[in-house]
């Protein structure tokens, strides 16, 4: 009987440092009343503020905990708006207290052709709340079809701009754009936006001297990366890339690679009916899961917070728009990666965002956006779920 004690009390010890282990999360709301909200960003200048992009053209700002009515840029005049397209990307030039300068990636249709934009704008000399209305356009890309518009932009560790593209539409990629380099779908870009017109090349792009393929180009054979991210202490670029019907996965995007798209699809062949296919020279994913987990992933970020301490530092934060599951990616020895859910948030989660301190949001496509938070740091009126996948040991 004493044996049975005592082995029930290392059981019940393990197990309480096995809970202790896995970060018990929960969803504070941040504000609410929102139209198709699709991204979260700030602008580095100080302000505290965050800035949201409504898909139906206006980014809105929340300042001091309170959603400005007036909207920072309007834009709902000149984007098409419906399914995949509208306002899809925003960010803010690193050096945006002395350039006022910020980025947009929108689509828009003109003589019938539906086009992906990114444009600049600038902030209001006279009013820190608004911005300009003028617009220079750097870079347009007809689309053939309307889905998969990417649209995400974000300035790297170099100071240059990197944009995602889709692979132009339809199903299966048709055109084989992820794969062609004389192509600018399905890819991440890179561009020098101080100088050149209406920007320049990066001497160390890697297909600057391959012929016949854009010298914009840093990683290809990409189906629809839908958000990336920029870890604040590597440099390292993450991506969501999602799937056609079998796997969504995430990305580690380096100088000249090729995701396999539409070869491959997460770490499955493509089309599905097929048990084989040509993998040299293609890079799996660090991640990837079924459909039965979700449908349609949305990258977040490495939390770089204000704690190294904080249970997530060092984890990557992602979720699934169709299951609204949050999961975390943790790095192992030899580049493993461990995936392990945090919570359920009920949410149709279009985007992951980041303040100015590395805290984080999650991007309810409902109208809402609520605080990532830690048992640690619960305050009255948050929402708590508990995560239904059991604790391991680390």
């Amino acid at each position: 009987m004493r044996r049975s004690f005592v082995v029930a009390g290392v059981l019940f010890e393990l197990f309480s440092r096995l809970v202790l282990a896995q970060p018990q999360v929960s969803l504070e709301p941040i504000t609410s009343g929102l139209e198709a909200p699709v991204l979260l960003t700030h602008a580095g200048d100080g302000s505290g503020r965050i800035f949201i992009v409504e898909q139906r053209g206006r980014i809105r700002s929340v300042r001091d905990g309170q959603l400005l009515p007036q909207p920072y840029l309007d834009l709902s005049g000149k984007i098409e708006f419906g399914g995949e397209k509208g306002l899809l990307g925003l960010a803010f030039h690193p050096r945006f207290p002395e350039t006022r300068r910020f980025f947009v990636n929108y689509t828009t249709r003109a003589g019938g052709q539906l086009k992906t934009i990114v444009a600049e704008y600038a902030a209001s000399t006279t009013d820190p709340n608004l911005a300009e209305t003028g617009e220079r356009i750097l870079l347009e890309i007809d689309q053939p079809f309307d889905n998969h518009n990417g649209g995400h932009l974000a300035f790297g560790h170099d100071g240059f701009l990197y944009v995602a593209t889709g692979d132009g539409g339809a199903g299966g990629d048709p055109l084989g754009n992820a794969q062609n380099l004389g192509s600018l779908l399905g890819k991440i870009l890179r561009l020098n936006v101080d100088s050149g017109s209406p920007y320049g090349i990066p001497p160390d792009n890697p297909f600057t001297a391959t012929p016949g393929a854009r010298p914009e180009i840093w990683a290809h054979g990409l189906r629809n990366p839908w958000r990336f991210s920029f870890d604040r202490t590597t440099g390292r670029l993450f991506a969501g890339d999602v799937g056609q019907s079998v796997r969504e996965e995430v990305d580690i995007i380096i100088s000249g690679g090729n995701y396999g798209w539409n070869v491959t699809e997460g770490t499955a062949c493509y089309p599905p009916s097929i048990s084989s296919c040509a993998r040299t020279g293609l890079i799996e994913p660090i991640a990837d899961y079924g459909r039965n987990e979700g449908s349609s992933v949305t990258g977040g970020f490495v939390y770089r917070g204000r704690s190294a301490r904080h249970p997530l530092s060092g984890s990557y934060i992602f979720g699934d728009f169709g299951s609204g599951t949050i999961w975390r990616l943790t790095e192992g020895e030899g580049g493993q990666w461990q995936r392990e859910e945090l919570l359920q948030s009920g949410f149709n989660i279009s985007s992951f965002g980041e303040d100015e301190q590395g805290e984080l949001y999650v991007v309810d496509y409902s109208g809402s956006v609520s605080q990532l938070r830690t048992a640690a740091h619960l305050r009255q009126g948050s929402r708590r779920v508990r995560s239904s996948v059991r604790p391991r040991a680390r």
